[in-house]
């Protein structure tokens, strides 16, 4: 393989402003498959930061935007791609059935084990290596269930269940915006559903689920945000078996 080019730690990130004071935060320097979109929301007493990426440069510190306010970090789910920073922020919450993955997310358990690799990446950062890759622990102060509210002070989210895709994944659901944000459950690209904790009949269940929402925007795990409309071709596409990947995915 080339070598790849080394990244600055101030490049790693990039921010990008999306509707209803949401801000898409990702790692361009990462290949598209392998690239969490981590959501910031802006809110009146907090904000909430919905997954934290590779975790291969330090976050928070990189993000002017995570600065200077409180903020609430949740976990769509706990796989590698999604939980790496989680370390960095104190108020830390997770479904209660990956909580003791978070609190010790060994490689085995994250995926990092099949997936991490010099081939996720255009550009690495400096010191990167694959083989020393770990995630800190980063244990949950509260533990979330479906039907619980994320409140932001002036906005608050549902806390969906979306199990399928892992046990505990969730979606977080904002009413009077018809904003989801859902995870790695659903986004415009390949879905997996053949992980080691996954079961396609609650993956079924969790998309017909969602198909029942007011919609206005899913703004997915990966892969650029979409609606109402593509969100039901998405899942069709999926139910019709014309929209899966497995780990094979990881060395193409």
């Amino acid at each position: 393989m080339p070598q790849l080019p080394t990244i600055a730690a101030d490049r790693w990130y990039e921010t990008q402003s999306m509707a209803d004071g949401i801000t898409l935060i990702h790692e361009p320097w990462i290949k598209p498959f392998y690239r969490c979109n981590m959501w910031l929301v802006r809110g009146r007493d907090r904000d909430l930061l919905f997954d934290t990426g590779l975790g291969a440069v330090p976050l928070r510190r990189s993000v002017p935007l995570l600065t200077g306010r409180p903020i609430l970090c949740v976990a769509s789910h706990t796989h590698y791609d999604h939980i790496g920073s989680h370390h960095e922020f104190a108020d830390r919450c997770v479904h209660c059935a990956e909580a003791a993955i978070l609190a010790d997310p060994r490689n085995d358990l994250t995926l990092a084990d099949p997936y991490v690799s010099d081939e996720m990446f255009e550009g690495v950062p400096p010191g990167w290596s694959a083989a020393a890759y770990r995630i800190p622990p980063a244990p949950a102060g509260r533990l979330l269930i479906d039907g619980d509210i994320v409140d932001l002070g002036d906005r608050s989210f549902e806390v969906i269940h979306t199990p399928g895709h892992s046990p505990g994944g969730i979606a977080l659901w904002e009413a009077t915006t018809g904003t989801l944000l859902s995870g790695d459950i659903i986004y415009d690209g390949p879905l997996i559903d053949d992980a080691y904790h996954s079961q396609l009949d609650d993956y079924v269940a969790s998309l017909e689920r969602l198909l029942r929402l007011p919609v206005s925007v899913v703004h997915g795990g990966h892969f650029p945000s979409f609606g109402q409309e593509r969100l039901r071709v998405v899942i069709a596409e999926y139910l019709a078996g014309r929209r899966t990947a497995g780990c094979h995915l990881a060395s193409e």
